[in-house]
C-alpha cells in the first residue's frame, strides 16, 4: 500500500473575521492541506486560534513566517486590504504559492503587476472569491447553462445589510490606502459574479454614496454594467437597507429566476460549524427559501444547489499537486478592479464610463 502524500503546509496571515471564520476552517477541513501557522499578535485572537486549531502555531508577524518560508507550501493573506499587495509580493519572492482575500489590490494596475510577477515566477496566485460557490449563484448559472431562461438580457444582484451605525475598524477609515467601503468589499463579489456569468463589460454607470451618520466611506452603491454580449447587470450593495431586495433576479426571453435570502454557509461558519464528512447537508438551503422559476405569474420553486465553499480550497490543493489552473484566475480580479475603478469615475462625474 502506497503512503499518501504529505499535506501541503499552509501559513495564514490574519485571524480576524476573514481568517478565523472563512479561511482557517476551510483550510483545516480540506484533504491535502494542513494549517501549520497563523500570524496574529492579538491576544484574544491567539486564544481563539488555540481553541479552534490547537495544532497550529501562532506567529507574531509576517516576517516570522517569511523567515521560515521553507516550512510552508502556501501562504494565505487574510489581513487588511492595504497589506494585500506588499504581503503577496513578499510571499511570491519567497517562492510560495499565494492566496489573497478579495480585493486583490487597491487598483487594477497593482493587481496586474502582481499577476505578471507571479506568472514570471511560475508560482500559483489566486483570489478568494468564495461567493462563486454560493448556492444561489450556482443555481442561476446552472439554469442559464441549461437554457431554462432562454436568452438572458438582465441580471440583478444584491448584497444588502442593515448596519445603521458604522463599526470601528479599518473598513470604515477614510484613507484611500485602506481600500475600505462597501464598493470594494461586497462590490468585489457582485462584479466578480456578473463577469463570471456574462463576460467582459463595455460600459459602467454608478451611484456611490455615504448615507449613514458618522460614516466617512461609501456605504451604498448601485452599478449598471453593459456586457459585451448585450446582457445588462444591475448590482446593489448597501449597509443601510432595512428591507433587502431579491438576492438574485435573472430575466430571459423564456423565463425568469428570482431568489431571496443569503447563502447559509457564512452564517454556519461564523457560528462555528465546519464542513467535512461529518457535516451532513453542508450548504443546503432552507426549502422555504428556494427561488422561483417561471414566467407571467406561473412560477414554481426550484431547489437551490448546495453551496460549496470547500470547493475553492479543494481546487487550490489540486493546483498545488497537479499544477492545474487555480479555481479563481487572478486576472479575473484585475477585470473586477477595472470595473470598480470605472464605477468610481462614473459616480464622480455622473456619466457612463466606457472601458477599454
Amino acid at each position: 500500500m502506497s503512503t499518501p502524500p504529505a499535506p501541503f503546509r499552509v501559513g495564514l496571515i490574519g485571524y480576524g473575521l476573514a481568517g478565523s471564520a472563512f479561511h482557517a476552517p476551510l483550510i483545516a477541513t480540506t484533504p491535502g492541506l494542513r494549517l501549520d501557522a497563523v500570524v496574529t499578535a492579538n491576544p484574544d485572537r491567539r486564544a481563539q486560534l488555540h481553541r479552534d486549531h490547537p495544532g497550529a502555531r501562532a506567529l507574531d508577524n509576517p516576517d516570522q513566517l517569511f523567515e521560515d518560508a521553507d516550512r510552508f507550501d502556501l501562504v494565505v493573506i487574510a489581513s487588511p486590504n492595504r497589506t494585500h499587495v506588499p504581503l503577496a509580493r513578499t510571499a511570491l519572492l519567497a517562492g510560495l504559492a499565494t492566496v489573497v482575500d478579495k480585493p486583490l489590490a487597491a487598483t487594477s494596475a497593482e493587481a496586474r503587476d502582481l499577476c505578471e510577477f507571479a506568472e514570471k515566477s511560475g508560482l500559483l496566485l489566486s483570489v478568494f472569491q468564495n461567493r462563486r460557490w454560493d448556492g444561489d449563484f450556482l443555481t442561476a448559472r446552472r439554469l442559464i447553462e441549461e437554457g431554462r431562461l432562454g436568452r438572458v438580457h438582465r441580471f440583478e444582484s444584491r448584497f444588502e445589510r442593515f448596519r445603521p451605525k458604522p463599526k470601528p475598524g479599518w473598513r470604515e477609515l477614510a484613507d484611500p490606502a485602506e481600500v475600505g467601503g462597501t464598493l470594494y468589499d461586497l462590490g468585489s463579489h457582485l462584479v466578480d459574479q456578473a463577469l463570471a456569468l456574462f463576460g467582459p463589460v463595455e460600459t459602467v454607470y454608478a451611484e456611490i454614496d455615504v448615507r449613514r451618520d458618522g460614516a466617512v466611506v461609501d456605504d451604498d452603491a448601485f452599478l449598471a454594467l453593459t456586457h459585451s454580449g448585450g446582457v445588462r447587470s444591475q448590482l446593489w450593495t448597501s449597509a443601510l437597507a432595512p428591507l433587502a431586495g431579491p438576492r438574485l433576479r435573472v430575466l430571459g426571453d423564456s423565463a425568469g429566476y428570482v431568489k431571496f435570502g443569503m447563502d447559509p454557509q457564512e452564517a454556519a461558519l461564523r457560528a462555528g460549524r465546519r464542513p467535512g464528512p461529518a457535516a451532513t447537508h453542508w450548504g443546503d438551503d432552507d426549502p422555504a427559501a428556494y427561488g422561483l422559476l417561471g414566467a407571467d405569474g406561473d412560477a414554481e420553486p426550484v431547489p437551490t444547489d448546495p453551496g460549496d465553499y470547500p470547493a475553492y480550497y479543494a481546487g487550490i490543493t489540486a493546483s498545488l499537486a497537479e499544477h492545474t489552473p487555480p479555481p479563481v484566475d487572478p486576472r479575473d480580479a484585475v477585470a473586477t478592479l477595472a470595473v470598480l475603478e470605472a464605477a468610481r469615475a462614473s459616480a464622480a462625474t455622473a456619466k457612463v464610463v466606457r472601458l477599454p
